[in-house]
C-alpha cells in the first residue's frame, strides 16, 4: 500500500552499533621467532602486537553497562508496552567483541531481532573506508561477509543498507543496487537538498532508492540533548513529540549512534527518561506511525532523483558533511595511501599459504597466480590472521583519529580518540603499517627459503641411500640456506629494537614539545597580566594596539579638532607677529 501525502507520518528510529577494535598505541614486542614459526602463536602474538585487547574488553564492557544492556532492556519494554519499531545496524566488529567479551549485550540483541518489530541493517563488517577504494571489490566482500554473520546469528536477511558513516555517492548506490539491497540510507545535508526536504523517499541515478537522515532532529537528540546553551534546552518527550507532528513530508528518518543512551548522554541527563515517555507523546499525535525503513521504502513513492558525485561524497559527519573527517588533512591522506600499498605483499603471502597447502593436499586446480587481488574467501580469512589485520586497519576510525580540525568538531574527534593527539594516532598507524607490510614480505621470503630447502632435504635424503655420491654441494646448499633464514630471524629482531629507539626519540621529542608549548603559554599569560596592570595604572592610554571603542574615537576626533583650531589661531598670531616684530624674531 501507498500512502498519500498528508496522510500519515512514518517515523523510523534508526540506530549505529559499533566498537572499533582500538590499535596500540606502541607495538607491543614480542618474540619473533617463535612469531614466525609457530602457527597458533602467530595468530596470538600477531593480534595482540597491534591491537590493544585489555582497552576494547574494558571499553566495552564499561558501554555495556552503561549503554547497551539498560537500553536494550528498555527498547524490549517499550516494544511490548507501546508496539514501537526500531532498527540496528551493527558492525561485525562490534558483534566480534560482543561474543569475546559480553554475551548478555549479544543475547540481548537476539532477543529483540526475535520480537519482529527490529530490523537489521546492512553494513560494512569492519567498518571500513572500502568503499572509498578505487574499486569496490574489497568494499562487496566486507557486505558479502556482514551479511552472513548477521544470517548466522540473527537468522536474518537485510534488506536496506547503510554504508559506513553514511558515506555516499552515484558509484556506492550503484554497488549497492548490484548486491540485491532495495534501499540506502545517506545523510539530508543541506548542499544536496537545497529546498528540498529529507522528509521524502529519493531515487538515485541507479534507480535505487534513498532514504536521508533528518539531521536536524537527529542532532537534536544525539548532541544537543544535554546542551545548556541550546535554545531548546531542556528538551522533554512532549516538546520533542510536538516537532515530529509539526514536521512536514511522508517520513522521519532519525538515526543516531546507539551510544548516545547512556555513553554520550549521561543517565543524569534524563535521556532514559525521555526515552520512555516519548512512545506516551506520541500517541497523542495520531497521525505519527512506528516504520521500519523497509516498510517505509514500500509504502512512499520517491518524490525525486539526487546526484552525488564522486569527488563530492557525502557523509553524516562533522559541519561538512563530506568525507573529510577521515580523509581531510596529509596525515590521513597519506595513512590510506599507505593502507592501500599492503595489497600486494598481502596478496604474495596469501598465495604463498594457500598454494602451500593446496600442494600439501595435492589439489593443483586452485593455485593462485593473481599476487594483487587482495579479496579474501571466509575460509582464508577464518584461517590467516593477517587477513583480518588488514581488514581492521581499513576501519573508519583509524583516520577518525587523524583529524586536525577546530572548533566543536575536533572536540568531538578527540571524545572519540584513546590517543592524546592526531599526530599520536597517525605515528602509531604508520608504525603498524610499516611493520606489518615487513612481517609480510619477511614471512613470504622464509616460506620460499623453507620449501627450497625441504625440497634440496629431500633429494639429500634420496642420495644418501646411493653408494658413492657426493653430496657436499647440496650440503653446502642447504648451510647456505639455513644462515640465510636465520639472518631473516635476525633482521626482524633488530627492526624491532630500531623501532622501539625511534619510538622512544619521538616520545622524547613530543615531551620537549609539549614542555616548550606549556613555557609560550606561561610566558603569554605573564605579558597579558603585565598589559592589564598598565591599562590599570593608565600607562597604556595612547597604546596603537589597545582596544577602542566608537565612543573613544569620537572623542579623539573632537579633541584632535579643538587643538586643530587652536593651532590655526596660534599660527595667525604668529603670522601677526612677523609682520610687526620681523627684527625680533630675526635677532632671536
Amino acid at each position: 500500500m501507498r500512502i498519500i501525502a498528508g496522510d500519515i507520518m512514518l517515523i523510523s528510529f534508526n540506530f549505529e552499533v559499533h566498537q572499533p577494535h582500538r590499535l596500540n598505541k606502541y607495538i607491543k614486542n614480542g618474540t619473533n621467532i617463535d612469531k614466525i614459526k609457530n602457527a597458533t602463536n602467530n595468530n596470538h602474538n600477531l593480534w595482540d602486537r597491534y591491537i590493544d585487547v585489555p582497552l576494547n574488553k574494558e571499553v566495552f564492557n564499561k558501554v555495556a553497562d552503561k549503554c547497551y544492556i539498560p537500553t536494550n532492556r528498555l527498547m524490549l519494554d517499550l516494544i511490548d508496552n507501546h508496539d514501537i519499531k526500531i532498527a540496528y545496524s551493527i558492525t561485525g566488529v562490534f558483534l566480534e567483541q560482543a561474543i569475546e567479551f559480553n554475551d548478555e549485550v549479544l543475547d540481548l540483541f537476539k532477543d529483540l531481532v526475535k520480537t519482529g518489530n527490529v530490523e537489521l541493517i546492512g553494513e560494512t563488517y569492519h567498518h571500513s573506508l572500502s568503499s572509498l577504494f578505487e574499486t569496490h571489490d574489497e568494499f562487496k566482500e566486507d557486505i558479502l561477509r556482514h551479511r552472513k554473520l548477521m544470517k548466522e546469528l540473527f537468522n536474518y536477511k537485510t534488506e536496506v543498507f547503510r554504508n559506513t558513516e553514511l558515506i555516499y555517492h552515484n558509484s556506492i548506490a550503484k554497488t549497492v543496487k548490484e548486491m540485491g539491497f532495495k534501499g540506502i540510507f545517506t545523510e539530508g545535508a543541506d548542499r544536496l537538498l537545497g529546498s528540498k526536504s529529507p522528509n521524502y523517499v529519493y531515487n538515485a541515478l541507479c534507480g535505487l532508492n534513498v532514504l536521508l537522515r533528518n539531521y536536524q532532529l537527529s542532532d537534536d537528540v544525539g548532541f544537543r540533548f544535554s546542551c545548556c546553551g541550546w535554545g531548546d534546552y531542556p528538551l522533554y518527550a512532549d516538546k520533542y513529540a510536538k516537532w515530529l507532528a509539526n514536521t512536514p513530508g511522508e517520513c522521519i528518518n532519525l538515526y543516531v549512534d546507539y551510544e548516545t543512551f547512556g555513553e554520550h548522554q549521561w543517565k543524569e541527563t534524563g535521556i532514559f527518561e525521555f526515552l520512555k515517555e516519548l512512545p506516551n507523546e506520541i500517541k497523542k499525535h495520531p497521525h505519527l506511525e512506528y516504520a521500519k525503513p523497509s516498510e517505509i521504502l514500500d509504502r512512499c513513492r520517491p518524490k525525486g532523483e539526487i546526484d552525488v558525485f564522486e569527488f563530492s561524497a557525502l557523509s553524516w559527519a562533522d559541519t561538512e558533511r563530506d568525507i573529510s573527517a577521515w580523509l581531510g588533512n596529509r596525515l590521513q591522506k597519506i595513512s590510506f595511501e599507505r593502507l592501500k600499498s599492503i595489497r600486494e605483499p598481502l596478496g604474495r603471502y596469501i598465495k604463498t599459504k594457500v598454494n602451500k597447502k593446496v600442494n600439501k593436499n595435492n589439489d593443483t586446480t586452485t593455485n593462485i597466480t593473481n599476487t594483487t587481488n587482495t579479496t579474501i574467501d571466509n575460509d582464508v580469512y577464518d584461517e590467516l590472521i593477517e587477513c583480518r589485520i588488514y581488514k581492521n586497519l581499513q576501519t573508519s576510525d583509524n583516520f577518525y583519529y587523524q583529524c586536525t580540525k577546530g572548533f566543536n568538531d575536533m572536540d568531538v574527534h578527540a571524545y572519540f580518540s584513546h590517543f592524546e593527539t592526531p599526530y599520536d594516532a597517525f605515528v602509531a598507524y604508520m608504525d603498524i603499517v610499516y611493520d606489518f607490510k615487513t612481517h609480510l614480505t619477511i614471512s613470504h621470503i622464509l616460506e620460499i627459503y623453507d620449501k627450497k630447502l625441504n625440497q634440496l632435504n629431500c633429494e639429500l635424503d634420496a642420495l644418501n641411500k646411493e653408494k658413492n655420491v657426493d653430496t657436499s654441494e647440496l650440503n653446502d646448499m642447504i648451510n647456505d640456506l639455513k644462515s640465510k633464514i636465520k639472518n631473516m630471524e635476525l633482521q626482524l629482531n633488530l627492526k624491532d629494537e630500531d623501532i622501539q629507539k625511534l619510538k622512544n626519540e619521538g616520545a622524547k621529542l613530543v615531551n620537549k614539545l609539549k614542555e616548550y608549548e606549556k613555557e609560550i603559554i606561561l610566558k603569554t599569560e605573564k605579558v597579558k597580566r603585565e598589559i592589564t596592570n598598565l591599562k590599570k595604572e593608565n600607562k597604556l592610554e595612547n597604546n596603537p594596539y589597545t582596544i577602542r571603542t566608537n565612543n573613544d574615537i569620537e572623542k579623539d576626533s573632537n579633541k584632535n579638532n579643538i587643538n586643530k583650531n587652536k593651532n590655526n589661531k596660534d599660527n595667525e598670531n604668529n603670522k601677526n607677529n612677523k609682520n610687526y616684530n620681523n627684527d625680533f624674531i630675526i635677532g632671536s
